[in-house]
């Protein structure tokens, strides 16, 4: 019987790299061509042409190699794990970061990390807090694209408990990015961050900055957004020194993202009838949060009940709960408002 290596026609890809070999497939299907006309002459041909076809169609059916594609990179990494291999895909891609590249560059590489540290977690945990740093440097590039990786980046590192503490620090510069930059894809990245993140005591000062752009937000659009600024929000306000700040925001009528708007009104109502709030007499403007709630001329408690009939049953329990914690109602009539212009909190062309 013949053989391909008998004729001195091994094919090449057998001891190549994983990256020659979408060079050296259709070099080894031409060898296997030559073999087909040999072995046809030979004893058993029948059962060797089928043989043949058996290894020309598998060969075939393999899909492209690309070395610089995500996937590729992703499978042959976690096929070397799956061996108790360190791939060293996210160790390359890291020290990749540190050369001078464009921005495009940049930008899939930061994309690279992030799927890598999803799918190689055993690899992205022996990473160390510098690695954190140099991919936060990036949250100061130029480009918005390369912003918005370099967060997608440490939002998969951010499920590693051990780098979350690393993360905290840079959440003054991703609510700075959030508040001062008009962009969609960034505010969802930046505040799905923001909220798998402890956010410690001292970030509130900024978030006290920052609490007009996050209704913005919240009265935008773009739902990605909006869920996220609203799942936000409804963590702040279960912070005390926050809840004024919330409730003192100048916005319109609440929007119609159903459970999020319940379960973020839930959370004021409960915080606007504890003690300690309601023992301070707050004053707010006529085009607040609290007043659009809570206020005179509210339609919260219409709204409620229509919801109480929705298709939807998280959302008719959700309305329940706020009607129960609105059963405690304030004197606000005594509650004098000042009145200003509303203003967007971005800069213009931005």
């Amino acid at each position: 019987m013949f053989f391909p290596g008998a004729l001195g026609l091994a094919p090449t890809w057998a001891q190549g790299s994983t990256e020659d070999m979408g060079k050296t497939i259709p070099r080894c299907l031409e060898q296997l061509d030559i073999c087909k006309s040999i072995v046809g002459l030979a004893t058993g041909a029948g059962a060797i042409y089928l043989l043949y076809k058996a290894i020309r169609a598998s060969i075939k059916c393999q899909p492209p190699l690309c070395s610089n594609s995500p996937i590729c990179i992703a499978r042959l990494a976690i096929e070397r794990e799956r061996h108790g291999r360190d791939s060293g895909e996210i160790r390359r891609l890291l020290n990749s970061l540190e050369c001078k590249q464009d921005e495009y560059a940049k930008s899939m590489v930061l994309h690279s990390i992030t799927r890598c540290v999803y799918l190689l977690e055993a690899e992205a945990s022996a990473c160390t807090t510098d690695d954190i740093g140099l991919v936060a440097e990036m949250l100061g590039d130029n480009d918005s694209s390369v912003k918005i990786q370099a967060l997608n980046a440490l939002k998969a590192f951010s499920g590693i408990r051990k780098f979350r503490l690393k993360i905290q620090e840079h959440s003054i510069k991703v609510l700075e990015l959030i508040s001062t930059i008009w962009d969609t894809e960034l505010h969802v990245a930046g505040l799905r961050l923001l909220n798998n993140l402890p956010l410690p005591d001292y970030v509130h000062p900024q978030l006290r900055r920052v609490m007009p752009a996050l209704l913005e937000i919240m009265q935008s659009d773009y739902i990605l957004a909006q869920v996220q600024a609203l799942r936000l929000l409804s963590y702040l306000a279960q912070k005390n020194d926050l809840l004024y700040d919330i409730f003192n925001c100048q916005t319109s009528q609440p929007g119609s993202l159903l459970f999020e708007v319940l379960v973020f009104a839930e959370r004021l109502s409960e915080g606007r009838n504890a003690s300690h709030y309601g023992a301070v007499k707050w004053h707010y403007n006529e085009q607040s949060l609290h007043e659009a709630l809570f206020g005179d001329e509210s339609r919260l408690a219409d709204r409620l009940l229509s919801l109480v009939i929705h298709p939807e049953e998280e959302v008719q329990i959700q309305a329940c709960k706020v009607i129960v914690s609105l059963q405690c109602p304030q004197d606000l009539a005594s509650r004098p408002s000042a009145c200003h212009p509303s203003h967007s909190y971005f800069k213009s062309g931005q």
